[in-house]
């Protein structure tokens, strides 16, 4: 047994094997990370995981590319394909019919785009700091997807995250510095977001006909101060997903789920808990 909080279990899919946390029992909600370097599904979502596993049956997988996933040295990555064909891979290795969505940032724009290809497989949905809508790549996410391994690159793109710096400590930036240098991980990390990087950040977006034939109940969170995705897209998602509605954070940046750790777990899990009616 792995003394490793990152691993979870390893599950085939797609052709490599996918790391997956699967705790609690009920509704499934599937948690899905943001794209920074040394991220796992994990660390994202640490500190909502077992609260939600009191009431669901909670799904953290590691996206291909990132975290302990494996992912084939010729692996071609296609967006956003790649990514909604392995979540999807995750439900049925498991035998999950249908989940809400929790996603990060990146995370969030892949949430919409499974729902949008997979409208039977998705219920609510929570999008944080989502990308989603067309944006210009920015200085401070060129610095988050150009990353390279060192203690002072890693302190400088969690600066970049939250609205107070006093969050971003020493022991934190060292511990997810360490995470890019495990055997392979930059170079995969690499590999995902190649220069010149707008293309991908356009993939990423969804037009404004598919964002209005999602149906889903959606919970949109943002921080008003995020430097990382422009609060204005959460603006635009809102106006366009129409059973959707906005809590924007003051005094935040781009990491709500630490920022403001209670009040993001208790909006989440209020609005899944609502659906059960």
């Amino acid at each position: 047994m792995s003394d490793n909080p990152e691993l979870g279990k390893f599950i085939d899919t797609c052709g490599y094997r996918t790391n997956c946390h699967d705790l609690g029992s009920g509704e499934a909600v599937m948690l899905i990370h943001g794209s920074g370097a040394g991220v796992s599904g994990w660390a994202n979502w640490r500190g909502i995981m077992p609260r939600l596993a009191n009431n669901f049956r909670v799904i953290v997988p590691d996206m291909v590319g990132f975290g302990y996933t494996e992912t084939p040295a010729d692996y071609q990555f296609r967006f956003m394909d790649s990514w909604v064909e392995q979540m999807l891979a995750v439900l049925d290795a498991l035998k999950i019919e249908k989940t809400h969505i929790v996603g990060n940032s990146f995370g969030g724009a892949l949430a919409m785009w499974i729902a949008y290809k997979a409208p039977e497989r998705t219920d609510r949905l929570v999008l944080m700091g989502a990308g989603g809508w067309p944006s210009k790549v920015g200085p401070e996410l060129e610095k988050l997807w150009g990353y390279t391994p060192s203690f002072e690159n890693m302190k400088e793109i969690m600066d970049i995250m939250a609205y107070d710096r006093s969050l971003v400590t020493d022991e934190l930036a060292e511990l997810r510095y360490k995470a890019t240098l495990r055997p392979g991980a930059q170079e995969t990390f690499e590999r995902v977001f190649p220069a010149p990087r707008q293309r991908w950040l356009d993939s990423e977006a969804l037009a404004i006909h598919q964002l209005e034939a999602l149906t889903n109940e959606t919970l949109i969170i943002h921080g008003r101060d995020d430097r990382v995705v422009d609060p204005d897209i959460s603006l635009n998602l809102h106006k366009y997903i129409k059973n959707s509605q906005l809590h924007m954070f003051g005094k935040c940046g781009h990491w709500t789920m630490i920022e403001h750790a209670a009040r993001f777990q208790q909006l989440v899990e209020n609005f899944l808990m609502e659906g059960r009616g």
